[in-house]
Order: C-alpha cells, then structure tokens, then sequence
C-alpha cells in the first residue's frame, strides 16, 4: 500500500478532535501518524488512505463492515461510543497491531461526519460557495451552473446527487486548495435537513428552483416545504446573493428577509433585467433563446428546463461571466442519464419511436412538468404514457395522485398505462373523467413490466411518443428494455 505524507491529510488529529468532539483511541505514535485523504461511507467505497465513517440506520450498522473496510484500506474509523463499548478490545488491538490506524470515538456517526465537514470547509475562506436546492430540478440546475462557471473559475461541484445529510458532507471533502468556486446541491428527505447541511456549508450564494410537492408526506403542507427550503439562504449575508424562481407561488415568501441581494430569474423576468430572449421552442430538441445577442441552443427538453437555464445565466451573470462562456457551459450538457432522457429509437416491432424516460424521481410537480412537455409536442405519431407511483407523498398521496388522472383525461393520450397501488387513483380519476385508453396494473414486479411492454407494443407505431416517468423505486426503466429492439 502507498505511504501517505502526513502533510496530505484533509484535517490534522486536533482538528477532527476538535469538530467531532470524540475521543483518540491509540498511543502517541498512532496519533503521529494520523492521516486520511478521502471520506467513505460505504466499505465498497474505501480505498488506502480513507477515513471509513459507519452509518447507523432503521436496518443496518455500518458498523458490521469495518473490518471490510479496514481490508480495503482504511486508516481512520468514527466509532459510536455504543459500538466501542461493544467491541473495545477488537478496536484497540487494531491501533496497537496498526500504528497508521486511527480510531475516533464519537457520540453519533452522522453528526461527527457532519461536523468533520464544516471543520473541512471552513479551512477555505476564500472559496465562494454556492447552494442548490427545490423540490425538482436540483442536479440539472447544479450541473448547468457548474458548467458555465468552470469556463472563467476552478469549480468543484457535487457529483451526481450526492445531496443529502450524508452526501453532501462527503462532496465538501473534494474541495481542494486550487478551487475558486463550490457548486453543492442540497437535498431533503426530513424536517430540518436543509438547515443542518446548510450549516455545513454556509453558502454566501444559493439558488431555489421551485417549490412543489416533493416529500410532502415528510412536512405536512407546501407552505412547510417553503419554509424548508428557504433555509438554504440561511448564511447569505450583505455581499452574497439570493436566487429565487420569479413565477413561482412563495417568490415573495422566499425573498424576504434576505440580508445580501436578491436576484428573480424565470420567463416572466423582462429582457431588460435578465439579458435573455426567448426565441423558439424546438420540442424534443430542446431550447433557443439569447443571452445579450448571443444566441444559445439548449438541448435539454422541456419548459422546465428552460426555467433551469435561467436561473443557471442569471448565477452566471452574476459572477460576471461572458455571454460566450454561458452558451459554451450550456451547450456542452446532455441530459442526464435518466432525467428527461429523449432518444429516437427502435422498438421491438421495428417502429422508430420518441423514447422520453425520466425515471430517476417523480414528485406532483415534475409529473405535471413531464406531461405538459409530452402534450406540447408537435407531433405526428400517438402519445402513450407510462406513470408509476409518485412515493414519499404521505396522507395527500391519494388526492395529488388523482390530480395526475385528470390531466391524463384532458391530455387524452392513445394509451395510458399506471402502475403500482397508489396510481389506481390517477387511473380512477382518468376513468371519471372520460378517457377510456387507461389501463391499471397493481403492482411493479417483473410480469406486470412485461405485460405493460406488451401492450405498448401491439399498438406502437412509427413517430409515436412514449413516456416513462415515476419515481426511483418503481424501476420504470425496465419498460424500455422490454419495448427496444
């Protein structure tokens, strides 16, 4: 294994001490050699050199796997102090077999990772950092506004959507002295959660995409969601910037109170202000708009994305790039994989189809968003809707459901296939409303995908438009495996 230079640590033995309020485990030399050049919370993902940081949840201990861990490389562990009480002698005897092992004894695994990430942050003062957050649109909006940023600064940006109360310490620890700017997607699948990264972080700049639906089941009421959210502006002060969607319904709600500038961005902010035009919608193309006279083809589908757009130019001019650059950052993005993924292809029946597949999340307001795009399309072929389960909507799951069945009937697709228990009443309200094109099937397991392709393609044909969207745990994307040739 590859020696490490001390010097390389992310945090010195007094620093992490000192954050974490924990306890060393070892002799002198063991603290001597205290060193660690990367974060893990998963034993698969530790490599020589890691700081291992075992996570306790409803079913596992992450616990269990630090000797794997250690196996693969480890040289610090965070150890709960219920743990150490367990199993001390199998920790000591590993910093005394193991001079470069360290052993930290902690109150809560979590909240060490989490302190040992702010204490990590704070060791770069000088780096402007910048907060994503919104009940959809997080990741697309973070890569857009990276990929602008990074033609005039060094940027160090979350990496896919490490974005939750442990993804988002983990992204910090790849800040490296030579970064300018930080782009940190954040989050939220609990009350508080965005308050507690955003301690972590302590963004002088943060963006809001929108405020819908997301994780309603968690908070109670949208008015709940808002007020989360708006936590992510928590640490803007006098010379930072607040980003806020203009067209949504709590614009004013999250502009206010605000100590450093506040900045609207949408379609509905005038040229003027924002220096963009909207030119032409080019369906599954994409986008065309200008940003001062500089014409830009965006080709990420959708009004959604667009919207997207606007908030990444408005961060962008901000930070005084060049209209130039903007379009550069934002031509050179694809969707990502499983996000509004749009794709000519082949069908098993040999039909050349529109594949638009966005099975990666669904709350009420990107399947609304997703079936306004569908329905605005020029088309020449038939639409056909495939919709699983929207989850993690609790108590109001039934009604946001159906309010999906409703735009199902006044949409009239050739086909609409629902999927899973809680799209019966997307199904049900379809049928009261008169579409008569629905089928329903209870569950999400393999012969119910089977069967859906099935009937999707007995009635497919050149230039139709399929749509796959639900969320993660539904697996939709096995529609498409069955439907392509």
């Amino acid at each position: 294994m590859m020696k490490h230079n001390l010097n390389e640590s992310l945090l010195t033995v007094e620093q992490v001490i000192d954050a974490v309020g924990g306890e060393f485990v070892g002799d002198a030399e063991n603290r001597n050699l205290f060193c660690f050049t990367s974060v893990a919370t998963d034993s698969r993902n530790v490599i020589d050199g890691s700081l291992f940081v075992p996570l306790i949840g409803e079913n596992e201990d992450g616990h269990r796997y630090c000797p794997q861990a250690v196996e693969n490389g480890a040289k610090v562990l965070f150890i709960s102090r219920g743990e150490f009480e367990k199993n001390s002698e199998y920790y000591k005897n590993l910093v005394t077999e193991n001079k470069a092992m360290s052993v930290i004894v902690v109150g809560n695994t979590l909240r060490a990772l989490q302190n040992a990430a702010a204490r990590y942050v704070s060791k770069f003062p000088t780096l402007v950092k910048i907060a994503i957050t919104g009940s959809s649109g997080k990741t697309t909006s973070k890569d857009m506004v990276a990929s602008i940023l990074a033609r005039k600064y060094r940027v160090v940006a979350t990496e896919g959507n490490f974005n939750s109360e442990t993804g988002l310490p983990l992204s910090v620890f790849n800040i490296r002295h030579f970064h300018e700017v930080g782009v940190f997607e954040m989050g939220m699948n609990r009350k508080n959660e965005i308050s507690e990264i955003a301690e972590i972080l302590k963004a002088n700049f943060a963006l809001i995409t929108n405020i819908g639906t997301a994780h309603i089941g968690i908070l109670g009421s949208i008015e709940d969601i808002a007020k989360e959210k708006k936590h992510v502006f928590d640490y803007v002060s006098y010379n930072g910037a607040a980003f806020v969607p203009d067209m949504d319904e709590f614009a004013d709600f999250l502009s206010s109170g605000i100590e450093g500038e506040v900045i609207r961005f949408g379609s509905s902010v005038p040229c003027s202000e924002s220096g963009v035009k909207y030119l032409k919608d080019c369906g599954v193309e994409g986008t065309d708009f200008s940003v001062s006279d500089v014409k830009i083809h965006l080709a990420l589908p959708g009004i959604y994305n667009y919207v997207n757009a606007l908030g990444a130019v408005a961060v962008a001019r901000r930070f005084g790039v060049l209209p130039s650059q903007i379009k550069k950052g934002l031509e050179c993005l694809n969707a990502t994989s499983g996000r509004t993924e749009v794709k000519k292809v082949s069908a098993k029946n040999k039909s050349e189809i529109t594949l638009i597949k966005d099975c990666y999340n669904a709350n009420p307001s990107s399947m609304k968003s997703a079936l306004a795009f569908c329905s605005s399309l020029e088309k020449t072929g038939k639409l056909i809707y495939v919709l699983g389960d929207m989850l993690e909507l609790g108590e109001k799951s039934s009604e946001l459901h159906e309010s999906i069945g409703s735009i199902v009937a006044a949409d009239k697709p050739a086909l609409a296939i629902f999927i899973g228990e809680e799209m019966k009443n997307a199904y049900d309200k379809a049928l009261k409303r008169g579409f008569e094109n629905g089928v329903w099937f209870e569950k999400y397991d393999t012969d119910s995908i089977k069967k859906a392709a099935k009937i999707i393609l007995d009635r497919l044909s050149d230039n139709d438009v399929v749509l796959l969207k639900a969320s993660r745990g539904i697996c939709l994307e096995r529609v498409a495996d069955e439907i392509i040739g």
